[in-house]
């Protein structure tokens, strides 16, 4: 799976740039890169959202109207995957949402205290 997206505001940490490629990882599921099209050197991991079992995010009214989400089905949700020397950790805390019908996307900040920054991998898998 490939899909080219389109941030409705840049990715925290990276001014100005709103244009990336997602592109499953070949040989490990349900992991992409998200590649800056306008910066192809920039590249992150992100891991599908459905993949962590107790992992539900909600978005707040505001959240589901810049992506003009009118559905659950609409949404896809990516967790960025930190590396790190002990373990690889996500961010649950700071999602990327994408609109699956018209390819915008965002990075929400939620507001939900069970979500953390660096939570191990391990823990939530």
């Amino acid at each position: 799976m490939s899909a080219q997206l389109e941030f409705v505001d840049p990715i925290l940490g990276m001014t100005d740039l709103v244009d990336f490629g997602l592109t499953e990882v070949e040989g490990a599921e349900r992991l992409y890169s998200l590649r800056s099209s306008e910066s192809p050197g920039l590249r992150l991991y992100v891991l599908d959202g459905a993949t962590l079992p107790d992992y539900a995010p909600e978005l707040s009214d505001d959240q589901v109207a810049r992506l003009e989400l009118t559905s659950p089905s609409d949404a896809a949700v990516y967790v960025v995957i930190n590396p790190a020397p002990a373990a690889m950790t996500v961010n649950l805390l700071a999602p990327i949402v994408v609109n699956v019908k018209t390819s915008k996307a965002a990075q929400f900040i939620l507001d939900d205290a069970r979500w953390g920054i660096s939570v191990p991998l391990a823990d939530v898998a």
